[in-house]
């Protein structure tokens, strides 16, 4: 199980969320713990590394860090355009 640590600017954008897309990021947050890697790589020329995206609802998409070591993930970046 991974712990899940939002940036302060990633709790800004999800406080900014409409009320639509707080079911999704929910759900989304659950997956993260337990299945982090389950994203698509951030940057697709490297596949291996540790910065990924995951999308939710109709049009959400997140950007974490993995730290595996630590067992933990961490949200930088939540968008819901």
């Amino acid at each position: 199980m991974f712990e899940l640590i939002l940036d302060p600017i990633a709790e800004d954008q999800i406080a900014a969320l409409p009320e639509e897309a707080l079911r999704p990021l929910a759900d989304l947050f659950a997956l993260l713990e337990v299945a982090p890697w389950s994203g698509q790589p951030y940057d697709p020329a490297n596949l291996k590394a540790n910065m990924l995206t995951h999308a939710f609802g109709e049009r959400g998409l997140a950007t974490y860090v993995i730290l595996d070591r630590q067992r933990e993930v961490y949200l930088i970046r939540v968008e819901w355009p």
